[in-house]
C-alpha cells in the first residue's frame, strides 16, 4: 500500500486546483496581438443578429476566454482559430487588420476612438462589467496612457506582426512549388523559423498580470491533475525563466519552478526554487499585508515545513528532521496550531518504523479533529487503518474506520481524499484475499475519476490513487487469467485421463472466473458421461446466449459439440447441417483453425455415414493446417481419423492394395499414438492400441497383435469404460 501522506505538501498557490497568484508590478498594455483580438471583438459586436449562426456564436464565445487570458500568439494561428469557429468572421478580421497595417498611423488611432462607442447607448453592445467589457476598458485606458513615441512603436510592431504572417504565407507557397526533397528540407527549416518568430512575438516582453495568472493557473492545475498535458519540464522552465527575467521577485513563478523540478527529481534546483519562493514572499511583504506582523513568521515556518517535506521525498531523512524541528520551534513561538498539526503528521511519516508511532498518529488525529482540520484528520485515520491492517486487525473494523473518514470527505468535498480512501479499500481487500471486493473498489475509483473533470477539460487520472487502482487491476486480471488457464489445463488433463468426476469438480472454478467457459465445460463433461439430453439442453441455451453476444468463437465450439452429440446418438445425418453452419461461420470470420477442425468433424460424419473415400478427400484439405498449427491432441485425432478412413476404404480394394492400405493405416496409428503419449492421453491411446491389435490380426502379425492387446488390457483395467462404440468417438 502506498503512503497516504503524499498529499501533505503545503502548496500556497493552489486551492481546489486554482492558483492564486499576484504578479507584482506587471500591468496590462497593448500589443499587436491584443489589437487583433480587439478587431475580432469589434467585428463580433457589429454583426447583425442573423449574420452569425447560433452554433458559430457559441464556438466564438468559447474561444474568447483563452484568447483574452492566454499569451500572445502569431497572427496565422489566431486566424486559424477564428476560421475554425466562424470562417466568414475570420475573413472580415483579416481584411480589417490588413487595412490598418498597410494604412497609416491615424487608422489605428481611429480604431481605438471607435472602440468607446461599444459602451454608448441605452443598450450597449458590450457591458462595462463583463469580461469582454473589462478587457476593452483596460486596453483603451492603456492606449490612452501611451506617449506619441510609444504609439508609433506599437504601430510599427503591428506592421511587423502582420508582415510576419505574410512572409510565412509566401514561404508556404514556395514550398508547395518545390520538389519533395526540397519540400522536406524547407519544412524542417520553416518549423524552426516559425518557432523562433512565435517566441519573438509572444516573449518579446513580459506577460501581463492576467496572462501570467492564467499561465500559472493552467500549468499548476495540469501538473496536479494531468501532467502529460502540461508543458514538458524543459519548456515550462524556459517560460518560467522568461517570466523571472522581467520580474525576479515573482514569488509564485519560483514555486511553480519548484513543482516543475520535482517532476524530474532535481533535488538541487527544487530546493533552490523553494527557498527563492519564500525569500521573495518575505521580501515583497505579501504575507505581512495579508496577515499583519504575523506574516513574516508564517513564511519562515512554512518554508521550513516545505523544506522538510522536500528532503523526506528525496530520502534525506536526517535533513528533513532538522528542518521539521525548526518549523516546530517557530510554530510553537507563534502558537500556530495548524502548522503544528502539519508538523505532527510529518513526524509520524519520519518515524513510521518506531514501535510507538501509532500513539503519535492517534494524537495527531485527535488534535486535527479538535482544531477543525478535516484533511489532516482523514489522512491520519487512513494511516491508522493502513497500520492496523498490517497488524492483522479484522476487516470489518478497518472498513468502519474508513467509513468515518468518508463522511469527512463528503461533508467537506475532499474529492482527492475520496480517491485515496477507495484506493486504500482496494489494497485492504487485496491484503485479506478478497479479490472480488478489491476489483469492485478499483473499478469504482476509475469510474469516479473518469466522471470528475477539472479545469481546462482535464481528467484527474494521474494521481497516486489512480495509479494504485490500475496496478491492483492489472494484478487481479493477471491472477484471474493465470487461474483460468490453470483450471482449463487441469480440466483437459482430467478429461484426457477419463477422470470425468475430477473434471466435473473443476467446472465450478472455471465458471467463477468465466461463466460462458464454465457452462461449455459442464456440457462437455455431461456428454462424456453419456448424459446426452442434459448436455443438449445446456448447449442449446449456451448457443442462444453466445449468438446474442456475437461470441463467434464460442458459437462454433458449441456447434461442434452439438454435432458430436448427434453422432453419439447415432444421428449423423442431423449433425451435417450443424457442421456446415459452423464451417460457414469459421470461414466468414476467417477462423482458419476452427474451420479445419470443423472439416475434421465433417470427415468423421461422412465416415459414419459409410462414405470413407469422400471423408479422406476432406481430410486432405484440413489436415495440413492442423499438423502445422494445431494442438498435439488435435494432431493425434487427425491421424487417428485418417487411419480409420483408410481401413474403411480398404474394404473394397484388391487383396494386395488392401494390405498396403492397412500397413499405411498402422503407420498413421503409430503417429497418432505418439501424439497422444506426449499429452499423456491414456484414453485415446487405449483406443489406438485396440485398433492396432485388430489390424495386426488381419495382417497376420501375431507378435505385434499380442503386444497391443496386452497394452490395451492394462489401460482398460486402469481406465473406466465410457460405453461408446469406438467408431463413434473422434
Amino acid at each position: 500500500m502506498a503512503s497516504v501522506h503524499e498529499s501533505l505538501y503545503f502548496n500556497p498557490m493552489m486551492t481546489n486546483g486554482v492558483v492564486h497568484a499576484n504578479v507584482f508590478g506587471i500591468k496590462d498594455w497593448v500589443t499587436p496581438y491584443k489589437i487583433a483580438v480587439l478587431v475580432l471583438l469589434n467585428e463580433m459586436g457589429h454583426r447583425a443578429e442573423g449574420a452569425v449562426s447560433l452554433m458559430e456564436r457559441r464556438r466564438l464565445n468559447q474561444l474568447l476566454l483563452p484568447l483574452l487570458q492566454g499569451p500572445d500568439i502569431t497572427l496565422s494561428k489566431l486566424y486559424k482559430l477564428i476560421e475554425d469557429s466562424c470562417p466568414q468572421l475570420a475573413n472580415s478580421v483579416e481584411i480589417r487588420i490588413k487595412l490598418m497595417a498597410e494604412g497609416e498611423l491615424k487608422d489605428m488611432e481611429q480604431f481605438f476612438d471607435d472602440l468607446t462607442d461599444s459602451f454608448s447607448g441605452t443598450e450597449p453592445v458590450v457591458h462595462k462589467t463583463s469580461v469582454v467589457g473589462l478587457f476593452l476598458r483596460h486596453m483603451i485606458l492603456a492606449y490612452s496612457k501611451l506617449s506619441f513615441s510609444q504609439v508609433f512603436k506599437l504601430y510599427t510592431a503591428l506592421q511587423q506582426y502582420f508582415q510576419n504572417r505574410e512572409k510565412k504565407m509566401a514561404e508556404d507557397a514556395e514550398m508547395e512549388a518545390a520538389g519533395r526533397e526540397e519540400e522536406e528540407s524547407r519544412m524542417e527549416k520553416e518549423e524552426l523559423d516559425v518557432s523562433v518568430r512565435e517566441e519573438e512575438v509572444s516573449c518579446s516582453g513580459p506577460l501581463s498580470q492576467k496572462q501570467a495568472e492564467f499561465f500559472l493557473s493552467q500549468q499548476a492545475s495540469l501538473l496536479k491533475n494531468d501532467e502529460t498535458k502540461a508543458l514538458t519540464p524543459a519548456s515550462l522552465q524556459k517560460e518560467l525563466n522568461n517570466l523571472l527575467k522581467f520580474n525576479p521577485d515573482f514569488a509564485e513563478a519560483h514555486y511553480l519552478s519548484y513543482l516543475n523540478n520535482l517532476r524530474v527529481q532535481d533535488v538541487f534546483s527544487s530546493t533552490h526554487s523553494l527557498l527563492h519562493y519564500f525569500d521573495r514572499l518575505i521580501l515583497t511583504g505579501a504575507e505581512s499585508k495579508s496577515n499583519g506582523e504575523e506574516g513574516y513568521g508564517r513564511s519562515l515556518r512554512y518554508a521550513a515545513l516545505n523544506l522538510a517535506a522536500l528532503h523526506c521525498r528525496f530520502g534525506h531523512y536526517q535533513q528533513a528532521e532538522l528542518a521539521l524541528q525548526e518549523a516546530i520551534r517557530i510554530a510553537q513561538e507563534s502558537n500556530d496550531h495548524v502548522c503544528l498539526q502539519h508538523c505532527l503528521s510529518w513526524l509520524y511519516v519520519l518515524g513510521q518504523k518506531r514501535a510507538d508511532s501509532h500513539v503519535l498518529l492517534e494524537h495527531s488525529v485527535k488534535k486535527a479533529v479538535h482544531f477543525g482540520l478535516p484533511y489532516l484528520a482523514s489522512l491520519g485515520i487512513q494511516s491508522l487503518v493502513q497500520q492496523r491492517a498490517f497488524a492483522g486487525k479484522t476487516a470489518n473494523k478497518l472498513m468502519d474506520a474508513l467509513k468515518d473518514s468518508d463522511l469527512l470527505h463528503w461533508k467537506h468535498s475532499l474529492s482527492e481524499l475520496i480517491d485515496i480512501s477507495i484506493a486504500q479499500k482496494t489494497a485492504i481487500w487485496r491484503l485479506y484475499g478478497r479479490s472480488t471486493m478489491a476489483l469492485q473498489q478499483a473499478q469504482m475509483l476509475l469510474s469516479m475519476n473518469s466522471l470528475e473533470s477539472v479545469n481546462a477539460g482535464v481528467q484527474q487520472n494521474n494521481t497516486e490513487s489512480f495509479a494504485v487502482a490500475l496496478c491492483h487491476l492489472a494484478e487481479l486480471h493477471a491472477e484471474q487469467l493465470w487461474m483460468l488457464c490453470d483450471q482449463k489445463i487441469q480440466f483437459d488433463k482430467a478429461m484426457n485421463d477419463g477422470k470425468y468426476h475430477l473434471a466435473d469438480s473443476l467446472v465450478t472454478g472455471i465458471t467463477a472466473l468465466n461463466s460462458i467457459e464454465g457452462v461449455y465445460r459442464k456440457a462437455v463433461v455431461l456428454q462424456a458421461q453419456n448424459q446426452m439430453s442434459e448436455a443438449h439442453k445446456l448447449l442449446q441455451k449456451l448457443l442462444s446466449y453466445c449468438e446474442r453476444l456475437k461470441n463467434t468463437e464460442m458459437v462454433i465450439s458449441v456447434l461442434l459439440s452439438v454435432a458430436e452429440l448427434y453422432w453419439h446418438s447415432s444421428s449423423p445425418t442431423i449433425a451435417l447441417p450443424v457442421l456446415l453452419q459452423a464451417l460457414a461461420l469459421a470461414k466468414e470470420y476467417r477462423l482458419q483453425y476452427l474451420a479445419s477442425e470443423t472439416v475434421l468433424n465433417l470427415a468423421f460424419a461422412q465416415l459414419i455415414l459409410g462414405i470413407p473415400e469422400q471423408a479422406l478427400t476432406l481430410l486432405h484439405m484440413a489436415i495440413e493446417p492442423i499438423l502445422a498449427d494445431g494442438a498435439i491432441l488435435d494432431k493425434g485425432r487427425a491421424m487417428f481419423l485418417v487411419a480409420k478412413c483408410q481401413v474403411a476404404s480398404a474394404a473394397s480394394y484388391e487383396p494386395v492394395k488392401k494390405v498396403e492400405a492397412l500397413e499405411s493405416a498402422v503407420e498413421n496409428l503409430n503417429e497418432a499414438k505418439n501424439y497422444f503419449a506426449k499429452v499423456d492421453c491414456k484414453e485415446r491411446i487405449r483406443d489406438v492400441v485396440y485398433f492396432q491389435a485388430r489390424l495386426y490380426h488381419t495382417l497376420g502379425r501375431t507378435q505385434e497383435r499380442n503386444r497391443c492387446a496386452m497394452l490395451f488390457r492394462q489401460l482398460h483395467q486402469e481406465l473406466p469404460s465410457h460405453g461408446v462404440p469406438l467408431i463413434n468417438h473422434l
